[in-house]
């Protein structure tokens, strides 16, 4: 029997909001028994000195994403 922690409650692709902001699900993985989401945070204007890497990338808990209503 599966229970609500065998299954994600987003998935890739998803947009989701959270403290801070929101953003879109671009992998997700089961870690301690607890869903753990990479989110690709919405880009705001490009700052003067550029952007690096994966800074609007983070990595988040299921239980501290919401669902975006659409």
């Amino acid at each position: 029997m599966k229970t609500s922690f065998d299954i994600p409650k987003f998935c890739k692709n998803q947009q989701v909001f959270f403290i801070g902001g929101s953003g879109i699900i671009k992998n997700y993985f089961l870690s301690s028994g607890r869903w753990v989401y990479l989110v690709e945070m919405e880009l705001g204007p490009v700052p003067d000195m550029g952007r690096i890497g994966f800074e609007t990338t983070i990595l988040l808990s299921q239980t501290d994403l919401e669902p975006a209503l659409g």
